[in-house]
């Protein structure tokens, strides 16, 4: 069995169950911590709708939080989530807002570890980021 994610008419994911179930628990625990929603209408039927404005804004802000934080385990934690965010998103044609910022040293911090780890520049966590996603789009079924 599996399950779809779709916008307007388009699917933008068919997960395994297990893969789905996974996702949402995560979904659930960023829009707490973000204080946002990430737009995803409830499953029926297997199928659940991705509000277009919810999800252009919570990408926003979970990219923007992923950038303020240095602590390596945050990070790590993260990036999975990030990373199939972004896949979902470049699938709904949504105008991913990379530069949240020149780097992260020049904004305020949130969860930084000691020690310290050097913060990348924009352009290099872009990049990285974005590459992750596109590994990862190649394993997640339309």
């Amino acid at each position: 069995m599996s399950q779809y994610y779709a916008m307007g008419g388009r699917t933008l994911w068919n997960p395994s169950n297990g893969a789905s179930r996974l996702f949402l628990r995560q979904v659930t625990l960023f829009e707490a911590e973000l204080g946002l929603p990430l737009g995803i209408g409830p499953m029926e039927a297997d199928e659940c709708q991705i509000a277009p404005g919810e999800f252009e804004a919570f990408v926003d802000a979970l990219l923007a939080r992923h950038r303020r934080t240095t602590h390596a385990v945050m990070i790590a934690l993260s990036e999975g989530f990030v990373s199939t965010v972004l896949v979902l998103a470049r699938r709904a044609d949504i105008e991913v807002a990379w530069n949240t910022g020149e780097s992260a040293a020049s904004e305020e911090l949130t969860d930084i570890q000691v020690p310290a780890t050097p913060a990348p520049d924009q352009e290099t966590w872009a990049a990285s980021l974005h590459q992750r996603s596109l590994e990862l789009g190649r394993f997640m079924a339309r």
